[in-house]
């Protein structure tokens, strides 16, 4: 602010006119307390000392109190509170005083009580007036600005949430024409303002309503917890809207910005949020030497970033891709720069070196998630799915039994059901002989091996979400395999969450020793609806993009399992853990099948390598001719 050639700062406006409103509130009180009678009451003198020791107190408490520094464009419940604590100190360290000035021999006692009112008044009123004024002009500013015109979806308070949020300019640039209540009883009310014109089964109606009126809404914005997603996304899609989600409450409170962002290919899973006992984990690994083979690979090296979350003694990045390893140990040194780590090169088909390894480290828990897991690359180099997946897993396990490790958790895959390619084989092999091992630990004691079965996760290496994405980018089309193919989905993050846990369950409790742990994937997604969605996620129309099917690949199935026939699912006190009990394999078979693979395998013998694998896995069908007629064409 100007004042002729001297320029005040706003701190330097705020502290005068703080300085000054004490002797008036002062004088004020005096006059609501003694009336026309105020002006003759104290003699000239008294009344000037009085006053001046007013304006000195508040020059000294109301800066210690730092009230000028206080933003009355944002005046909140904490500034009028700081402004009650200075007005109450003032008073207490201005009555002794006077007391011992004058006695209080002409200071009627109830003006002090005034006094503490019409000061708090005086020093908050402007303060408050200034913030409605700015607030009003702001609403008015935004109303003139080109606004997005919304429609709500979803919980009152997070619609009224959303509501502030936009008259105040902080989430983004939308106009809310109404809302959709999940409630019926709030249908007619108003929420900040706005009316709620019905519930989500109104959605045409509504959007019908609001376009007669002249104002159509562009968007729609999910706000809240739960709803369906797809069929919002649906909805909004058929109505020529596009569909918005609000972060949830729970990311606001952490400090996030409640600007809504586009739906994310994950929310349209519908997979309701598990509850999981987070304590488990800690205890299952703080403190303790964790090693992740395969660490440099989707699975591996979310395993590593979920690991480093609950504060283990150390952690071993072991992988056969230096690239990869390079990659999650960059990462690791900047997200948790001191997290003790080691980063080793190894491939788990080297006994010698795996040994060694594991001699060297000795660590307390081991996640195995290395593995060739890519189906028609499996399918064209046998042997190496044969070598990594089968032998590299019975290498690791034995390494782990040798070096006396707390418990070794094996990431299986739903291919393992009712295999038809070469993975889905040899994985279902790895997980047969875990289950043996863990079964001897009944007799024997030692080393746990617990078992976990998942289907696809979002985003992976080799998964159809990047591939259909780097289609999108070159203007597609898109290539879906068949159109009735089906395949179960979940994040990545999810699913080694539930790994985790699952871990935690096995290791605390040894009534599951020889089970396999599954993850509920829910229900499956047929991948030409998957691209059909990433589609029109991306703002595209189907029919400008296109959809080709390409015909099934080698040792691919139109749909997978997560149980066989013969392995019932059990329910665990867990949301989102199933468990299966497939029928154990005899050890000293499996060692002799084993001893004939590992030979085969590096014998070069493909033949010979597939037949024991067949031994092995009797329900193993490698796909014929007449594959695609004998698969069902159904799917939900």
């Amino acid at each position: 602010m100007k004042l002729g050639p001297l320029t005040l700062s706003r701190a330097a406006v705020v502290f005068v006119h703080d300085v000054l409103m004490a002797p008036l509130s002062f004088l004020l009180s005096l006059y609501l307390r003694l009336g026309g009678q105020a002006a003759s009451f104290f003699p000239p003198a008294d009344l000037a000392l009085i006053l001046a020791l007013f304006a000195l107190l508040a020059g000294l408490i109301f800066p210690w109190q730092r009230l000028h520094r206080m933003a009355w464009r944002f005046t909140s419940l904490a500034d009028l509170t700081a402004i009650v604590r200075a007005v109450t100190l003032l008073l207490l360290v201005f009555l002794p005083l006077m007391f011992l000035l004058t006695r209080l021999e002409l200071m009627p006692r109830s003006v002090l009580v005034i006094n503490w009112f019409t000061m708090v008044a005086l020093l908050g009123g402007p303060r408050v007036l200034y913030r409605l004024a700015k607030d009003r002009d702001a609403d008015q500013r935004i109303r003139h600005e080109t606004r997005e015109p919304v429609l709500l979806v979803g919980q009152r308070d997070a619609a009224a949430l959303f509501v502030q949020a936009a008259r105040r300019g902080v989430a983004g640039p939308y106009r809310v024409l109404g809302i959709l209540s999940d409630h019926a009883s709030h249908v007619g009310r108003e929420i900040q303002g706005v009316a709620v014109l019905g519930t989500v089964a109104d959605l045409d109606a509504a959007v019908s309503r609001l376009a007669a009126a002249g104002e159509p809404p562009r968007h729609l914005v999910a706000v809240g917890e739960g709803g369906d997603l797809r069929a919002l996304f649906d909805a909004a899609d058929r109505l020529g809207m596009t569909l918005l989600r609000m972060p949830r409450p729970v990311e606001i409170q952490r400090g996030g910005r409640p600007d809504p962002r586009p739906i994310r290919l994950e929310d349209l899973l519908g997979r309701p949020q598990a509850n999981l006992d987070r304590a488990s984990m800690r205890t299952m690994i703080e403190g303790r030497r964790v090693l992740v083979t395969g660490a440099g690979g989707s699975i591996g090296s979310e395993l590593v970033r979920q690991v480093a979350d609950f504060g283990p003694a150390e952690l071993v990045l072991t992988e056969n891709s230096e690239f990869a390893l390079y990659t999650i140990d960059r990462e690791m040194a900047e997200r948790f720069p001191r997290q003790a780590r080691r980063s080793l090169i190894a491939d788990v088909r080297d006994e010698v070196r795996v040994r060694t390894l594991f001699d060297e480290v000795r660590p307390d828990l081991v996640f195995h998630a290395a593995a060739l897991k890519h189906v028609p690359i499996v399918e064209e180099n046998p042997l190496e799915g044969i070598l990594t997946n089968a032998v590299g897993t019975r290498i690791v396990a034995d390494a782990c039994r040798a070096s006396g490790v707390q418990a070794m958790v094996l990431i299986s895959t739903d291919k393992v059901v009712n295999p038809t390619s070469v993975m889905g084989a040899t994985k279902r092999v790895a997980e047969s002989y875990c289950q043996a091992l863990d079964l001897a630990t009944r007799a024997a004691g030692g080393t746990r091996f617990i078992t976990v079965r998942f289907g696809n996760v979002l985003g992976s290496t080799g998964s159809v979400v990047p591939l259909f994405e780097r289609q999108l980018k070159a203007g597609g089309p898109l290539t879906v395999t068949h159109p009735d193919v089906v395949r179960y989905f979940m994040t990545i993050h999810e699913a080694v969450e539930l790994v985790l846990q699952a871990s935690a369950i096995g290791l605390a409790d040894t009534g599951w020793l020889g089970k396999i742990f599954v993850l509920d994937m829910g229900a499956p997604v047929r991948i030409a609806d998957l691209a059909r969605q990433m589609i029109r996620l991306a703002g595209l129309r189907v029919e400008d993009v296109g959809i080709e099917f390409t015909g099934l690949r080698p040792g691919e199935k139109l749909y997978e399992e997560i149980f066989h026939g013969a392995e019932p699912p059990l329910r665990t006190r867990h949301d989102g853990l199933l468990v299966a009990a497939p029928r154990p394999v005899d050890a000293g078979f499996l060692a002799d099948a084993f001893d004939d693979l590992m030979a085969a395998g590096k014998a070069g013998d493909e033949a010979a390598a597939l037949a024991v694998l067949r031994r092995l896995v009797p329900e193993y069908q490698p796909p014929g001719p007449a594959n695609d007629a004998a698969a069902p064409v159904t799917a939900p």
